[in-house]
């Protein structure tokens, strides 16, 4: 088995891969303060829920957004499976371009959606990634990275509306029974997943026209099936996008 580690803002993702299968993924919440040692018992209690024994994994590669947690989880996976993870950065094999200013500033969940993208659907793609923040990448016809748009995310948006009023509470991400609510919950929940839906649709019709071509997009991140529903584009869902696109570049790599 491979293991896949995606290292989030807000959470850590787990996925593991037998013969290019997934055979299980998930999650930790994210938290710059904790040791190896203690990431390394939080890795053998999540994974032996979905029955993963230490034996079974013969290599990992780390994708991080999170600097102070690269080293960390590195020592606990060693610590704990006894194999050196690759990290994601520069240097690293991916298969793909990255026409960007400063190539090495591309965040590596980012180059990991990209290259899962290319390389099982195809290019030019467009591809949005709805994690704490909203990214949406182009790639060209010749699988190139040419760019991004970061947006505030969709937790991140609710998460502002309650903290930054006062008479707003907090509520949950659901879809409200009418765009035009009639309660203040619902009045909100219309406001993040239908603004945030109509967000998504009016960025993909101003890069198709910017980008001179109708795009394919492909949707990724904890926020996306919920909001990809809404959205009046075909868009193709696939939860797993990064956690594909680091089982491709450990094979690269290794």
């Amino acid at each position: 088995m491979i293991l896949t580690i995606d290292i989030g803002n807000t959470n850590i993702t787990f996925g593991g891969f037998k013969d290019d299968e997934l055979v299980f993924v998930a999650r930790i919440a994210t938290n710059a303060s904790k040791t190896s040692d203690e990431y390394a018992s939080k890795i053998v209690n999540t994974l032996a829920i979905h029955s993963v024994d230490k034996t079974e994994v013969k290599g990992a590669i780390i994708s991080s957004v999170v600097p102070p947690l690269n080293t960390v989880m590195k020592k606990a996976v060693k610590f704990v499976y006894g194999v050196e993870p690759i990290m994601v950065g520069p240097g690293i094999k991916t298969g793909i371009n990255i026409h960007c200013d400063t190539p090495s500033s591309v965040g590596t969940d980012l180059i990991c959606a990209c290259v899962a993208t290319h390389h099982i659907y195809g290019s030019p793609a467009l591809i949005v990634d709805m994690g704490t923040a909203t990214k949406m990448m182009v790639i060209n016809g010749k699988g190139t990275f040419i760019g991004v748009s970061i947006i505030p995310g969709v937790h991140m948006g609710l998460k502002a509306l309650a903290e930054g009023t006062a008479q707003l509470p907090q509520v949950s991400l659901e879809a409200p029974p009418s765009i035009v609510a009639k309660n203040t919950a619902d009045c909100m929940k219309s406001g993040v997943i239908f603004g945030s839906a109509s967000m998504v649709d009016g960025m993909i019709d101003r890069i198709n026209e910017e980008v001179g071509e109708e795009l394919s997009v492909y949707a990724t991140g904890g926020s996306a099936p919920i909001i990809v529903n809404y959205c009046k584009h075909k868009i193709t869902l696939d939860e797993n996008l990064v956690l594909k696109g680091l089982n491709i570049l450990y094979k690269k790599n290794n």
